[in-house]
């Protein structure tokens, strides 16, 4: 390597720089990670120490840098998924049924505020909200018309939800045994991940203990009923979305990882039994071969962590699964057509990183919510990259680059950096509670934008090559969604049986003031007729509510 090194230093010194000094460097896209720049060639000089067999391995075993499957792709496709869900229950359902026509492998269901905060349609909080972001579901009507004519013992659902999380999940279960299918044989995740909610993205509402109680439950619950279901979906992508680097997506996640581990470990839980269900979800920026290393280092560093941390024995609880989706902050309402090809370079970067499961942004996001057309094209762009590319025909193709292990290093020794500072102050929750992530992300996104403003960062549309662009449709939802909506709560209210209904929601306040699991309460009261917000207002009255940390 040294001979190598010699060779590149007379190169740079003799070739390069007299040629920048006459044509100096363009701006450049900039890595992310640790703040600084790539170099400009890379060699076997940049991965001293690196030892193949440790740090490299082979696809399917740890330390599953490769990926965790032997084969990858070339046995069978990451699992595609569009996020989607807007308006009523009907509304929605049509959606994901004509994308599951047009090729769609996999449901992720975007759920609207109310639903996500615990809050009822009908409920004053919720005005002006309903159906706006994601889908309104306030009962097991909602959800019964949400997944009516869908194969639930054949497609495998993700369902964007934190706070109430539980609840959502027993809805499902709840409607797909009503349709024959038993919970064993479900399969899908839920979010679930209410840590990074404080940080990064605000739809809390419990303080963190009873929050992380509620997600230990459901590893248990999961973990005798609904084996093949995904508990969590450990979410660095909301991270990435308010300014953090790459780095630090990787470790803030898999710091969030560590505490739920830990939390389910204090609950008497088998680490190899709830880990095999533990799942990722990552953003995927425009850097190609910066997010591809992001991803084999987040596998490795994981596999490390379960073994050498929580003494996990199994491959499969030490083996990151996770789902990719393009990244929305990327997105240009200026020439919005742009975003298409935003997009297929992050899909690419998904599937050269080994996700399991993707979802492309559609190119019209930055306005509003997506079109069916434009929801296609984005449906499209994966299918072309997994059938007409090529890429997935190689395992780990990349592997072994030198630009691509020295970045895979990089991100990994910076990321064990931000953990190492998080385990001195004591943990994550700590951490959050201090504000610590919450000022490096903010940090970060500052000196991003400045980039941009500054022109350092081209973004094509934006701050260079700009041109008047066409309108493009946007998506609108209908005002009479919500009136709609209530008068269908309000009526399915009145048809319940008050008896059990009421029954219920007292059992599920018992066992929250005590230590029983409150999963199965929970799948009973929806089944009685509780709805979200009436089982989320029992649980607040006795666990209270979440207040934000201010950061300075």
């Amino acid at each position: 390597m040294s001979g190598y090194r010699t060779l590149r230093e007379a190169w740079q010194k003799e070739t390069l720089v007299p040629l920048e000094a006459k044509e100096p460097p363009r701006p450049r896209a900039g890595l992310l990670a640790g703040q600084g720049d790539a170099a400009p060639l890379y060699g076997p000089d940049d991965l001293e120490g690196f030892d193949a067999v440790r740090d490299l391995g082979v696809p399917g075993r740890p330390p599953f840098t490769r990926g965790i499957q032997p084969n990858m792709y070339r046995g069978r496709l990451w699992t595609m998924r569009q996020y989607a869900g807007f308006g009523t229950a009907r509304e929605s359902n049509e959606r994901y049924r004509y994308l599951l026509e047009q090729g769609q492998t996999g449901l992720s269901v975007a759920f609207d505020l109310p639903t996500q905060m615990g809050r009822d349609s009908d409920d004053p909080r919720a005005r002006g909200e309903v159906g706006k972001v994601g889908v309104a579901i306030d009962s097991i009507e909602d959800m019964r018309v949400l997944l009516s004519g869908i194969p639930l013992d054949r497609v495998s659902t993700s369902m964007t939800i934190n706070a109430t999380a539980a609840i959502l999940l027993g809805l499902y279960i709840a409607v797909a045994e009503e349709g024959g299918v038993p919970r064993d044989a479900l399969r899908g995740t839920i979010q679930n991940d209410i840590l990074k909610e404080y940080m990064a993205r605000g739809t809390y509402i419990f303080p963190p203990g009873p929050s992380i109680r509620l997600i230990t439950d459901t590893f248990a619950f999961c973990g005798r009923e609904v084996p093949r279901w995904n508990t969590i979906s450990i979410s660095g992508y909301h991270i990435r979305e308010a300014g953090a680097d790459a780095a630090q997506e990787v470790a803030f996640t898999l710091a969030d990882g560590m505490a739920y581990v830990q939390a389910a470990l204090d609950a008497g839980l088998d680490v190899d039994r709830f880990g095999a269900q533990l799942s990722f979800f990552f953003n995927v920026h425009n850097n190609l071969l910066e997010e591809v290393a992001k991803f084999r280092a987040a596998r490795r560093m994981w596999s490390e962590i379960m073994q050498r941390r929580f003494g996990a024995r199994t491959d499969r609880a030490r083996a990151l699964r996770f789902h990719c989706q393009t990244a929305g902050m990327t997105l240009t309402a200026q020439q919005p057509l742009n975003n298409v090809a935003r997009v297929t370079i992050q899909a690419l970067a998904a599937v050269l990183g080994g996700c399991q499961s993707l979802h492309t942004n559609s190119y019209d996001e930055a306005l509003g919510l997506p079109t069916s057309e434009a929801a296609t094209i984005a449906l499209r762009t994966q299918q072309i990259v997994a059938n007409e590319s090529g890429v997935a025909d190689f395992v780990d193709a990349l592997g072994g680059a030198y630009a691509i292990e020295a970045l895979t290093s990089r991100i990994e020794a910076a990321a064990m950096m931000y953990i190492a500072r998080i385990d001195e102050m004591g943990g994550m929750a700590v951490a959050i509670e201090q504000g610590y992530p919450q000022r490096e992300i903010q940090n970060s996104a500052y000196a991003y934008q400045l980039e941009i403003e500054r022109k350092s960062r081209v973004v094509v549309g934006q701050n260079a090559y700009v041109q008047d662009a066409a309108p493009v449709p946007v998506t609108r939802i209908d005002p009479r969604v919500e009136e709609e909506q209530i008068a269908r709560l309000v009526a399915f209210k009145c048809r319940r049986d008050a008896g059990p209904w009421a029954a219920a929601l007292a059992a599920i306040e018992a066992a929250a003031r005590g230590r029983d699991n409150l999963l199965p309460l929970v799948l009973d009261a929806v089944k009685k007729g509780a709805t979200v917000g009436e089982i989320s207002g029992v649980l607040r009255g006795v666990f209270g509510e979440h207040t934000e940390t201010l950061v300075v």
